[in-house]
């Protein structure tokens, strides 16, 4: 005969009472309980943590590497290179010129602003300050408008004086406090390989992108540039596009006129690269993709190392509570009650180790927010889907213990010892 079903309140009023059994079987065990569950600790940590860590780089990276926005278009000679033939092939091409540049901001429908650049690295000196490694930029007029370039003390370069090659420059500000820490930078000179310069005003502070300081620059106009360094180098050309223009047409009308103008034959590739904000951020979001992987495969690993640890203690608890089971029995427990209780003490388990994981990765993602530039947040979602996870390793390895505490047969159980 088939046994009645229970009553639903009776059903609720039985899963009650198996997690009170359950908290209290772990409240008893309190240090073999946080043992047990340290794979379920470091598989959520490490989701809470990363998640967090990555969160903060997309932030970091939308507005410090891309500050310049995604309307910019970047044409150099190389472009993004990831590996050696595109190397090898990047240095047979011809170099930039200032005429391809000119032939842009004249024939260019779509774009706003046409901006050619050249960069070195030199020694500056002011009075008896000299310093190494300085980022030299030569820019043509327009600058402004491709870059950041806040002014924080005196003016900007004009467009007179970089389009007949003055002797002035503008200083970042980290190293215009280096070279000037107790007077005003203002009209003050500066010595770059050799050639003096007025200082015509100061850039606001930008920070550091990736441990590199953005503050730590001369910028020159380009014709000083090339008196200074010498005509041959490639230049790097930046592209504005115009208000409500469609992006991919500008890249497309920026093609053409160089293909045009450098005479590259039909069918043959560019000769020139052309890149773009998302071509950086497209990178970016690959090694990502390559983060998560990483951590997918640690927290399998520690998850499988943790549902295991848990199945055992499982096992050794119901050979120690093999009498209780016994008298459970003998009073009327069902099987499913057995397999309740004990499917409650793993998940209730498991949830405990991936809450103490949650509590460990907020904690990690707070302290890189104090410590480092990256912004880490804590994702609502990844909390979520951590203790789930967590909880569901506990009832699967859960399943065979709770299977075996079900299946005692009363009598031996109460005899044993």
């Amino acid at each position: 005969m088939t046994p009645l079903a229970r009553p639903r309140r009776e059903f609720w009023a039985a899963q009650g009472e198996n997690l009170r059994i359950a908290l209290d079987a772990l409240r008893a065990n309190k240090l073999r309980s946080v043992l047990t569950v340290i794979g379920n600790v470091v598989a959520v940590m490490s989701v809470i943590a990363v998640v967090a860590v990555i969160d903060g780089m997309n932030t970091y990276v939308s507005e410090k590497v891309l500050e310049q926005g995604l309307k910019v278009i970047y044409i150099d000679k190389f472009g993004l290179i990831t590996n050696e033939d595109e190397w090898r092939d990047a240095m047979k091409r011809r170099d930039l010129t200032l005429l391809d540049a000119e032939a842009l901001k004249g024939q260019s429908r779509l774009a706003s602003e046409v901006v050619a650049q050249l960069e070195t690295t030199k020694r500056v000196r002011a009075g008896r300050v000299e310093l190494q490694n300085v980022r030299i930029l030569g820019t043509t007029e327009g600058y402004e408008a491709v870059g950041t370039y806040e002014i924080d003390q005196g003016r900007p370069l004009e467009d007179e004086e970089i389009a007949k090659r003055r002797p002035v420059c503008l200083l970042g500000s980290e190293l215009a406090q280096q070279l000037f820490p107790v007077v005003d930078p203002i009209g003050q000179a500066v010595r770059v390989a050799g050639y003096e310069l007025r200082v015509a005003g100061t850039v606001a502070a930008r920070g550091n992108v990736l441990g590199r300081s953005q503050d730590n620059f001369v910028l020159i106009p380009f014709g000083q540039f090339q008196k200074i360094f010498g005509p041959h180098e490639s230049v790097l050309i930046l592209m504005r596009s115009r208000p409500g223009a469609d992006f991919e047409r500008v890249q497309d009308e920026a093609r053409v006129i160089l293909r045009s103008r450098r005479h590259v034959p039909i069918g043959k590739p560019d000769d020139f690269a052309i890149t773009t904000s998302e071509t950086y951020m497209s990178l970016y979001e690959s090694l990502t993709k390559g983060i998560y992987a990483g951590t997918i495969g640690l927290v399998a690993i520690s998850l499988l190392v943790g549902g295991i640890v848990i199945m055992n203690i499982m096992l050794v608890a119901v050979t120690e509570r093999t009498r209780e089971i016994g008298i459970r029995k003998a009073l009327g427990a069902r099987q499913g009650d057995l397999l309740s209780q004990f499917l409650s003490e793993t998940v209730v388990l498991s949830f405990f180790g991936g809450l103490i994981g949650v509590l460990v990765g907020v904690a990690i993602a707070l302290l890189i927010r104090i410590a480092t530039p990256l912004p880490a947040s804590i994702q609502p979602w990844s909390v979520a889907i951590s203790l789930i996870v967590a909880s569901s390793v506990g009832l699967f390895f859960g399943v065979y213990p709770a299977t075996r505490a079900a299946k005692l047969d009363p009598i031996v159980a109460l005899r044993q010892e």
